[in-house]
């Protein structure tokens, strides 16, 4: 084992520490599309704060949410539900109401940032560059859409994470097919233009960038295969961009993460087209924390284990100046 793993493993909060947090539920599985990513990420996070020798341990949610808080016996919740239910502020309005502390965003800016339609108004709202889009509710608007957007276009479900459903399109046939698929899982659609070129994602901890991955794989995009099954895809870090170019794009996306109203922690995914412009495409909440995730990846780029990682994001939960870091 190498100094960095050692300290990684080694991490510990303090009794002090430990005492003020309390017990911990970890918020994992759920009913979305998400269920076996969010499993796994919560056993991560279980795990992580476990090494850190925090109070922790998992509950497999699923069902009615509110019944995560009849009688509760833990003390403050980091969510790892990933989707609708435990991403889209439903989860975050529940345990608001019933005065227990949980991590990362509020319920205004976890439902606007699970909208990924929403979350591009914003941006275009703020000035902030992010590619050309339409909503799409019938496939009678295919031919409004072809007229105010360039093929190839990209068809996601708006309120959908993990790639679920997104299709790149060339042509009115795929088009529609790529719609009817998308609308299974949302009734609200975006149709965007599609930017060729390299993608890059940048995570937020405590409202500062980490460093930047640079991302490709042999499929048309990051999709859910080379997200979380694929063994092929590559990750790069130190990311490839010049050194002014990697502080631009971190800037752009803490940016974008206020502007949506984030908190603590989340993710900020990014394009670069051919003429070496970047592009916002969306800001995830509840980013994956799996041994295939980019989060943890990047924390690690910053000397930052998993066991710091997951602590220091459940310590924002902490009333200002009351945690006492390890």
């Amino acid at each position: 084992m190498d100094v960095a793993e050692s300290r990684y493993r080694n991490y510990q909060v303090s009794a002090q520490t430990r005492e003020q947090l309390g017990r911990v539920a970890v918020f994992m599985g759920g009913d979305s599309a998400e269920r076996e990513v969010s499993l796994k990420s919560g056993a991560a996070v279980t795990r992580g704060l476990q090494d850190a020798g925090v109070d922790a341990f998992s509950i497999d949610v699923t069902g009615c949410l509110l019944k995560t808080v009849e009688n509760p016996d833990f003390d403050r919740v980091f969510i790892a539900l990933h989707g609708r239910g435990g991403e889209d502020g439903t989860l975050q309005a529940i345990l608001s109401q019933a005065g227990i502390p949980y991590t990362g965003s509020e319920m205004l800016a976890s439902a606007l940032a699970m909208d990924k339609l929403r979350t591009k108004f914003v941006f275009a709202g703020c000035g902030l560059p992010t590619p050309a889009f339409r909503a799409m509710n019938s496939v009678d608007e295919v031919g409004t859409i072809v007229a105010d957007l360039r093929f190839p276009l990209s068809v996601k479900p708006s309120r959908e994470g993990s790639s679920i459903g997104v299709r790149k399109v060339r042509n009115r046939d795929e088009l529609v097919a790529a719609y009817r698929d998308a609308a299974t899982h949302d009734p609200l659609v975006l149709v965007e233009e599609w930017i060729e070129g390299p993608e890059y994602t940048v995570s937020i901890l405590g409202e500062k960038a980490l460093p930047v991955i640079g991302l490709s794989t042999d499929h048309d995009f990051y999709d859910y295969d080379a997200k979380y099954l694929a063994d092929d895809t590559r990750y790069r870090v130190p990311c490839g961009l010049d050194e002014w170019q990697e502080t631009l794009i971190q800037n752009l996306a803490v940016e974008a993460f206020r502007v949506v109203g984030c908190r603590t922690w989340g993710r900020v995914d990014i394009m670069e087209d051919d003429e070496g412009r970047f592009w916002l495409l969306e800001v995830n909440t509840v980013p994956g924390m799996t041994d295939h995730s980019l989060v943890p990846m990047s924390a690690q780029a910053a000397g930052i284990g998993m066991p710091e990682l997951v602590t220091r994001i459940l310590l924002d939960t902490l009333p200002t100046g009351e945690d006492d870091h390890a």
